[in-house]
């Protein structure tokens, strides 16, 4: 036909960020206002099959979060993303392969610190999507007193575990930061969470 094709999306890429498998793009040069885009993905393990994501079917948006819909963890996936105007369309534009289990980025847990009598009880809390809950996440826990530079630390605890901390010795103010961690082939970690400082044993 004589028509003009739609610009393809550009920069098309599968990218993890804070526990999530993301395919982005920005908008071909030229694109009109009301484009609309469209993403399928394929898997390793059928590799002749291109398969519809609903949640990404002519959305406004530059990004489509794909972890939910990920068959498996531990194959490589590819997406492609095509952009759509009235009965216009561009080529498909394909991403390169990510596999989650080995490419997942991690993001700090979230720490909430409850100090009680000679007790300090520390739960991490993780922004992860819950079809992802299930994998063996994991964090260390650092503890110092504020201006030292020497850490305590407490490693390779299970996501949902306590860590229960002895303050009878310790006086002042004390800090608390934590990483999550993961084991793919090696360790992988995320960076340390902000620190959360608390006054201990303070007679006042």
């Amino acid at each position: 036909s004589g028509h003009v094709q739609l610009p393809s999306p550009q920069n098309v890429t599968l990218l993890s960020k804070d526990f999530d498998m993301i395919l982005t793009w920005t908008p071909g040069e030229g694109s009109p206002p009301d484009v609309t885009y469209t993403v399928r993905y394929k898997s390793q393990e059928r590799m002749d099959k291109w398969i519809k994501v609903p949640h990404c079917k002519n959305i406004h948006r530059t990004s489509c979060n794909l972890t939910c819909v990920l068959p498996n963890f531990f194959v490589k996936v590819q997406a492609r993303v095509k952009a759509v105007s009235g009965a216009f369309q561009s080529p498909w534009i394909e991403s390169q392969f990510k596999e989650y289990h080995l490419d997942v980025e991690l993001a700090p847990p979230v720490l909430n610190v409850k100090v009680k009598e000679n007790l300090i009880h520390v739960n991490a809390s993780f922004p992860l999507a819950t079809c992802v809950e299930s994998l063996s996440w994991m964090y260390d826990l650092n503890l110092w007193e504020a201006g030292s530079e020497d850490k305590k630390q407490y490693e390779r605890n299970f996501r949902k575990n306590t860590v229960t901390i002895d303050s009878t010795a310790l006086r002042g103010n004390y800090c608390l930061s934590a990483r999550s961690s993961f084991q793919s082939i090696d360790f992988k970690y995320s960076r340390f969470s902000q620190p959360l400082c608390v006054l201990l044993n303070h007679k006042g």
